[in-house]
């Protein structure tokens, strides 16, 4: 009993440094340039970070450089639950994974904002995961309805967060480098807390502020792969030449900088590094894992199984992003998934223990801010689960992880990290 609660203690532990190692209080101050002589300094943040990013920023500017309302102007869209007082700049909650009208109103004074930089300003981009729902501006006659009923239908389809965003970018005012081309000829500056595998700029809430690699051909291919029946006006977007986005070489981003400030891999350094000063040997399978996550966890139970029987004390870790194609009914997200298609497949061996998490403090959910963030197994999860009367292989069945938890009592709710550096997956072995 007692080895078992060092387990999931350390389990916990480690989560808690990966999202601290990823708060902007610790990465954000490093980057943040001095400000010019003249001209003003526009804050426009997006994401489950925005809150604390702008927070950080505005206490640089105001605090340590004595800006002032004449000089320092922004706005900043998170999630709800998301933000924290800031002066000077505006902060709106807005929904998160489907649009809210919030996120259309914030997003309209955001470009409003931008557009009305001249070039002695300096446009302050503070992006992180969640922002390409945050930051929503419905392009052609595409409406919020429309919109949340595409988020939903990708969500459901278990497309890569990197295929959701290739659609994005055509639907929107925003996206794929068009915030760029409304804050031209600013100097225009983005930070961002890396929530995806490759740490790729274009996809980090959908690349507001550099050249997008994608086309819509590309886009249209997507939707042909999962089936997604999009509404007129999102169809005529995507078979509209001239809705093509910025790509590299445009004049637009001749003063443009993009720079990441936190990324998966830093969080990841940190758990391992404490689960070396535990003691434990680590089998680092990096920060950029996809797939589906009852694959995924098989594949990991099965090594974790393997070094059980060897008698090694191992601490398996892995980052990245996984999907869940839903056919079931259920709640959930894919740590919660993880989670449970790894306890069945352990099968209650003795001395292994786990959790997976999001690093924002939200996995799958309703858009609350006290939704679960994952979730923790270890040898008794379906011994308790049977003595509830839950059938975990039903409730995997039935996409309906956060049911399971909930009945086991192994629910992850750390509530809002206000970072996102992707989802953190450790097994304890012995």
């Amino acid at each position: 009993m007692a080895d078992r609660m060092r387990q999931r203690e350390l389990l916990r532990a480690l989560y808690d440094a990966a999202v601290a190692r990823a708060h902007p209080s610790v990465c954000l101050p490093p980057y943040l340039p001095a400000p010019g002589p003249t001209g003003r300094v526009i804050i426009l943040a997006a994401g489950k970070a925005a809150g604390s990013m702008a927070a950080v920023a505005v206490r640089w500017y105001a605090d340590e450089h004595g800006l002032g309302p004449d000089r320092l102007a922004g706005l900043a869209v998170t999630r709800i639950g998301y933000a924290q007082p800031t002066r000077l700049i505006g902060m709106v909650e807005a929904g998160h994974p489907v649009p809210t009208q919030a996120g259309i109103d914030a997003t309209r004074r955001t470009l409003d904002l931008a557009a009305g930089a001249g070039a002695d300003d300096l446009v302050l981009v503070l992006i992180s995961g969640g922002g390409s729902a945050n930051w929503i501006a419905p392009a052609g006659g595409l409406d919020l309805a429309g919109k949340q009923a595409i988020t939903r239908a990708m969500l459901r389809s278990g497309a890569s967060i990197g295929e959701i965003n290739t659609l994005r970018k055509r639907l929107s005012l925003i996206k794929g480098g068009r915030l760029a081309r409304v804050a031209a000829p600013a100097r225009l500056l983005t930070l961002a807390v890396s929530d995806v595998p490759g740490d790729d700029p274009s996809t980090i809430a959908s690349g507001p502020t550099v050249p997008d690699p994608t086309t819509t051909a590309d886009a249209r291919a997507i939707v042909a792969k999962y089936g997604i029946d999009l509404p007129p006006a999102a169809a005529a977007l995507l078979a509209d030449p001239a809705n093509e986005t910025p790509k590299p070489g445009d004049p637009i981003f001749a003063r443009a900088d993009f720079r990441i400030v936190a990324r998966p891999r830093d969080s990841l350094d940190a758990a391992v590094a404490l689960a070396r000063a535990e003691g434990y040997e680590v089998v680092d399978l990096g920060a950029d894992l996809e797939g589906e996550a009852r694959d995924v966890a098989a594949r990991q139970a099965a090594m974790a199984l393997e070094m059980a029987a060897a008698g090694r004390r191992v601490a398996i870790l892995s980052g990245g992003e996984l999907t869940v194609t839903i056919r079931g009914k259920g709640r959930g997200g894919p740590n919660q998934e993880f989670a449970l298609a790894l306890a069945l497949a352990l099968g209650g061996a003795p001395g292994i223990a786990a959790l997976a998490g999001d690093t924002d403090g939200t996995d799958g959910g309703g858009g609350d801010p006290d939704d679960p963030a994952g979730a923790i197994v270890d040898e008794t999860t379906l011994a308790r689960a049977a003595a509830a009367g839950v059938d975990a292989a039903e409730r995997l069945a039935d996409n309906d992880s956060t049911g399971f938890f909930e009945a086991v009592g192994d629910l992850l709710v750390p509530g809002p990290t206000r970072t996102n550096v992707n989802d953190l997956r450790v097994l304890l072995v012995g």
